[in-house]
């Protein structure tokens, strides 16, 4: 269990209830009671809390932050109502990113109303090299700056008008690809069942990670509700899906558990399949969330329209679905065209002999050959 790794944590078992406790310690520090599961997100969660000091004998310390800092703006966006909002899973990782990229620019004790454009430009200039994480950079400091303008705090947003660069795309999944997959990993075992639910549904990796049986009806359909959307689905099962699913033994509440029983976190549920999918010999570029974007290819080949696919995936938009399909299009386009070309060379072909033809019997016509 990877909790013994992290710092600071007192674990034992309770004589009078018989479980394990644990409990985060600094060195001559308060303890702080943790929930009972390590392998839950709540757990990791009150972990990170704890870590950063926020507890000071199990209550939640004043802030000391000066106002008009970016830690003290921080502070007043994670306490707002447009953050709450999200999803838990976008709180956490959100949270985590916008502390990252202050605390590695050492922007926290600096006045925000003084961030300038050139200011986010050469921070984003630093992270060149992975482009995703400078266009995360700039979307974090926006969610943080519109906020501010909200609450008349500033006049403009500095991030306004900034180009992001061109970050690179997940790879689709082929079928070589999940051929491969499938036949390391058959029917009957917890990755195909993992597998099925990814390529099946559509669905994020979070949403997978949460799925009960309880969400499964009657062996037809599956529910999901999903965390970063919120839509609600329900989606009829596939016959591979099906077959994976009666596969599986319904020994836990949830369909996906680890080896001891209990469901999965988000990261390690993430580390777990891209260790699976390692283990299948696939290449790096074979992601998990791949297989949402091959599921949707699967369907606009099959001619499923946009409409039909965003039933399944839940996109709210058709702009993410254009992109997660343009490749199946553009092949079915080009084999189109291919086969509009060769009717066209054929019947230039066709025509070119027939005139050859009729000129080859004009010609024996006017020397007496009939």
């Amino acid at each position: 269990m990877t909790v013994f790794k992290l710092l600071y944590i007192d674990s034992f078992r309770d004589s009078k209830t018989g479980k394990r406790v644990f409990y985060f310690r600094r060195p001559r520090g308060p303890r702080v009671r943790l929930p009972d599961d390590p392998n839950s997100r709540e757990f990791r969660e009150a972990y990170e809390i704890a870590l950063e000091g926020s507890h000071v004998r199990g209550k939640v310390r004043a802030s000391t932050r000066t106002p008009g800092t970016f830690d003290w703006l921080i502070e007043k966006y994670l306490e707002s109502m447009s953050f709450a909002r999200k999803a838990k899973s976008t709180q956490y990782a959100s949270r985590l990113a916008i502390e990252r990229y202050i605390r590695d620019d050492d922007l926290g004790h600096r006045r925000f109303c003084d961030l300038r454009r050139d200011h986010v430009e050469k921070m984003m200039t630093k992270r060149a090299s992975t482009p995703g994480a400078a266009n995360d950079l700039v979307k974090k400091i926006r969610s943080l700056m519109n906020f501010a303008i909200q609450n008349g705090w500033i006049d403009k947003d500095p991030t306004a008008g900034i180009e992001k660069f061109k970050a690179g795309e997940h790879h689709t999944w082929t079928e070589e690809e999940i051929a491969q997959f499938e036949e390391q990993w058959p029917v009957g075992t917890r990755e195909r069942t993992a597998f099925a639910l990814f390529l099946y549904t559509g669905q994020r990796l979070g949403d997978v990670c949460e799925m009960v049986w309880a969400d499964i009806e009657q062996n037809a359909k599956v529910r999901v509700a999903q965390n970063k959307t919120k839509a609600k689905l329900t989606i009829p099962l596939h016959s591979e899906l099906r077959a994976a699913l009666s596969a599986t033994p319904k020994e836990h509440v949830s369909i996906l558990t680890t080896n001891f029983g209990r469901p999965f976190t988000d990261k390690g549920f993430g580390n777990w399949m891209a260790d699976r999918i390692a283990m299948a010999g696939l290449p790096d570029r074979c992601v998990t969330h791949g297989l949402r974007k091959a599921a949707s290819r699967r369907m606009a080949e099959a001619g499923c329209t946009t409409k039909e696919i965003m039933a399944i995936t839940g996109h709210r938009t058709s702009r993410m679905v254009d992109l997660y399909t343009k490749d199946a299009e553009q092949e079915g386009m080009a084999i189109s065209a291919m086969e509009r070309l060769e009717k066209q060379t054929s019947n230039k072909k066709s025509q070119a002999e027939r005139q050859n033809l009729e000129q080859n019997v004009k010609t024996l016509t006017k020397t007496n050959v009939f």
